[in-house]
């Protein structure tokens, strides 16, 4: 876009004026977090509020599924988050936590009831796992294909567990219903 090449080019002049080159694509990374949020302009047949912050991604995806169904799809406007801002506002809060008030990140996540899916590099290196790229990329894939294999046995076990809770709930009510008739 024109406000990251604009970002880009400015960066890169400060750093030049210095004597010191830096390749183009470690700039684009900064500035790709820096923008990954948008605003909600006008929310169309979506879920969200006029004003919320929403990641691009999940609005382009949900702008497809919109549109895949004929609904009217979301409008919004890019944000621009300063550097803190935007590693304070990423998905994992193991990551978001290395970096600044990390007492009110994690005591967040704790009163949340959070769970880190540990997707990114930041939050595996953190945790000493192989990152998910380069030679780790095919150990992540792997799990990812066991965990989806999984799922369905999982699905199975949580369904016969929740029909044994029911049919006990229901086997006590029965019973709480004949003393109450009783008495």
């Amino acid at each position: 876009s024109a406000l990251s090449e604009y970002l880009i080019k400015e960066i890169q002049n400060v750093y030049r004026t210095q004597g010191v080159r830096i390749n183009d694509k470690h700039i684009e990374v900064i500035i790709r977090q820096m923008l990954r949020k948008v605003e909600v302009d006008k929310p169309g047949d979506s879920k969200h509020l006029c004003g919320e912050q929403v990641e691009r991604m999940a609005v382009l995806r949900e702008n497809i599924e919109l549109a895949l169904k004929g609904l009217h799809t979301i409008t919004y406007n890019p944000l621009l988050l300063g550097i803190t801002k935007a590693s304070l506002a990423t998905e994992s809060f193991v990551s978001a936590a290395s970096f600044q008030e990390t007492t009110r990140v994690l005591t967040e996540a704790a009163v949340r009831g959070l769970a880190d899916k540990l997707n990114g590099l930041k939050e595996n290196v953190i945790v000493g796992r192989l990152i998910p790229a380069g030679t780790g990329f095919a150990h992540h894939a792997e799990r990812k294909r066991l965990r989806h294999k999984a799922a369905p046995v999982e699905n199975i076990a949580r369904e016969e567990h929740k029909e044994k809770v029911a049919s006990k709930i229901e086997k006590a009510y029965k019973q709480e219903m004949a003393t109450n008739h009783q008495a």
